[in-house]
């Protein structure tokens, strides 16, 4: 299938939008698209000819958890996210999306929030900040450390080798690893049980993440 894939990076923020597009269908699907950046988003459908299927977020944050789904709804699809709110579609995990001729299969993986979410597609893996423990600018610590031990150790690192994984924020220009990468070498994942984990997440300061290189980013 001919298909279409871009990636949108907020130089200031680190933030990372993703555009997916079956290009015979016309049918598209934007990851992780920010309120701000409608006018963006809808000039570059337009450009393409696309149409908006599915409106994806992998997580959300309490801080921007009121407007966004209002700024978003006016992009005209379905947003579909982990928590429920109104004029929400709530996924759950197991559930299909399908687009054009393509389909994109969610995952329940909480832990850096509640209800985050990562969706698969194809040798790909969006997953949002799952893999930034310490260093999320809006969530400086995991929400539920014992859910994202077992949803990054049982849920992803349980995909094959070259799986792609795409996250939500970058930085020093890095949005993709592998889970083999991950890992292996992941600082807060690679070597450790899950009781020394625990215990690693439970002695960060609140204020390290100022300061600390994202962990997704770590291995540059």
């Amino acid at each position: 299938m001919d298909m279409y894939f871009r990636i949108l990076h907020d130089e200031a923020s680190g933030e990372l939008t993703y555009l997916l597009a079956d290009q015979d269908t016309r049918e598209a699907v934007l990851v992780d698209p920010r309120g701000r950046d409608l006018p963006v988003l809808a000039a570059l459908l337009a450009e393409r000819e696309l149409r908006l299927r599915w409106v994806l977020r992998t997580h959300q944050h309490d801080a921007l958890h009121v407007r966004e789904p209002a700024q978003l709804a006016r992009l005209g699809a379905p947003l579909v996210q982990g928590a429920a709110g109104e004029n929400l579609r709530l996924a759950r995990d197991g559930d299909v999306l399908p687009f054009g001729h393509e389909l994109i299969r969610v995952l329940a993986t909480p832990g850096h929030t509640a209800g985050c979410l990562s969706f698969a597609w194809r040798d790909r893996l969006f997953c949002g900040g799952l893999l930034a423990v310490d260093a999320c600018p809006h969530q400086p610590l995991p929400a539920q450390p014992e859910a994202l031990w077992d949803s990054v150790t049982q849920r992803v690192f349980t995909l094959p080798d070259e799986t792609l994984l795409f996250a939500g924020h970058e930085r020093r220009a890095r949005a993709v690893s592998t889970v083999l990468e991950q890992r292996r070498w992941h600082p807060f994942f690679a070597g450790l049980s899950r009781d020394e984990f625990l215990a690693r997440v439970a002695a960060l300061p609140l204020a390290l993440h100022h300061a600390a290189p994202d962990a997704f980013n770590a291995l540059v």
